[in-house]
């Protein structure tokens, strides 16, 4: 049974059409590439997963049993995360307060209960010790690197439990070696029988990564396939038109 099924997902503002009759199955333990240019739909996709937006048609089904979102908590309640672009730390607090951001642990009861730090900072630090990421749970955010940051929002989804992670556009505007970093941790994710959607403009990423992709182009879905059976000049081909679809 699909760990996600989408069964003609659309979505509309107004007079635009944003996505169309979208149809895919998302399998646990597997990494699936989502690709298309910029306005191909594949954000407010991932956004009515993640419980962002509304579906204006089509259903949607978790291990089976379909559900209806109405808002990111709904989303998170039944197991899916989303890590976004700007990964939405704060700078100003540690590694571990962002894990735990509103999600805190507490000591006590009622207004005399504090904040369990020693708690969080140990675990936060057993998280990051299981990505093999070099953070720690005392650094401040502000202080970090690309990669380490990433680490941060990840250690976030695996603190909930999350049975899907979406991510968008992870490995932008990082060096080489922390896009290596952000690529294991999504194979960590992976072995841990996850299921994750990377959104990436990157082909050598999503070649590295991913099991399966899924190819966006005005809307629409044009290609859905294992990645072993295609290529990158194909899915470039299929992103700007050049092949219409396979």
């Amino acid at each position: 049974m699909a760990a996600l099924e989408l069964t003609n997902i659309s979505k509309h503002f107004g007079a635009i059409q944003a996505v169309s009759d979208v149809s895919l199955t998302l399998e646990a333990g597997q990494v699936v590439g989502l690709m298309g240019d910029n306005g191909a739909g594949k954000s407010t996709l991932v956004k009515m997963i993640a419980g962002n937006f509304r579906p204006s048609g089509g259903t949607m089904r978790l291990n089976g049993r379909e559900i209806v979102l109405h808002r990111p908590l709904d989303a998170r309640q039944h197991g899916i995360e989303i890590v976004h672009q700007d990964l939405a730390l704060c700078d100003n607090l540690t590694a571990a307060a962002n894990v735990y951001l509103g999600r805190e642990l507490r000591v006590g009861f009622g207004p005399l209960g504090i904040l369990d730090y020693r708690t969080m900072y140990r675990r936060a630090g057993a998280l990051f010790k299981e990505l093999k990421s070099e953070t720690r749970p005392r650094d401040v955010v502000r202080q970090m690197s690309g990669g380490q940051r990433q680490a941060v929002a990840i250690a976030r989804t695996m603190l909930s439990e999350a049975k899907i992670v979406l991510m968008d556009e992870p490995t932008a505007a990082i060096s080489v070696r922390q896009v290596a970093e952000v690529l294991n941790h999504i194979r960590h994710l992976r072995d841990r029988g996850i299921a994750v959607v990377l959104i990436s403009h990157r082909m050598p990423d999503v070649f590295s990564v991913a099991d399966r992709v899924i190819v966006m182009r005005r809307g629409r879905k044009v290609a859905d396939k294992p990645i072993a059976t295609s290529s990158p000049e194909e899915v470039t081909g299929l992103i700007t038109g050049a092949i219409e679809t396979v």
